[in-house]
């Protein structure tokens, strides 16, 4: 009778385990990476003064359909950024721009890109995220 119960019991711990969906978010062995560029411009967005790879720019991760971010990350000197032991499924990464067509003038948007990681070890490279300063 205990042998049973002892088969039982293990039976429906893997069933529970190997049934278990994983979610978008860490824990898994994929990156995902990019760079932040900056457009600056003068003061009314009329003129633009430069384009540069910026620094020091935060840039954050939505796991799936979170609705809140669920990491953020600095990028370095030269604009990159990663995220790191990432598993399966759809993200979103984002920082933020000012609003050229906002008011007030110092009003800031969320420049989005969609990311799908569809296997395990691999490193998904983002498009540019270009914000205005």
């Amino acid at each position: 009778m205990k042998k049973l119960i002892y088969i039982l019991t293990a039976v429906s711990v893997f069933i529970s385990f190997s049934s278990c969906e994983k979610k978008e978010g860490t824990g898994g062995t994929s990156t995902i990476q990019g760079k932040v560029k900056v457009k600056d411009y003068n003061g009314n967005f009329t003129y633009l003064v430069g384009e540069f790879y910026s620094g020091d720019e935060d840039v954050y991760i939505i796991y799936g359909d979170d609705e809140v971010f669920g990491d953020r990350t600095r990028t370095n000197y030269d604009g990159t950024y990663q995220f790191k032991y990432l598993r399966e499924g759809n993200y979103r990464i984002f920082a933020y721009s000012k609003d050229s067509a906002g008011y007030p003038l110092d009003r800031k948007i969320a420049v989005i890109k969609e990311v799908k990681i569809s296997e395990k070890n691999q490193v998904v490279e983002v498009e540019d995220i270009i914000i205005l300063k």
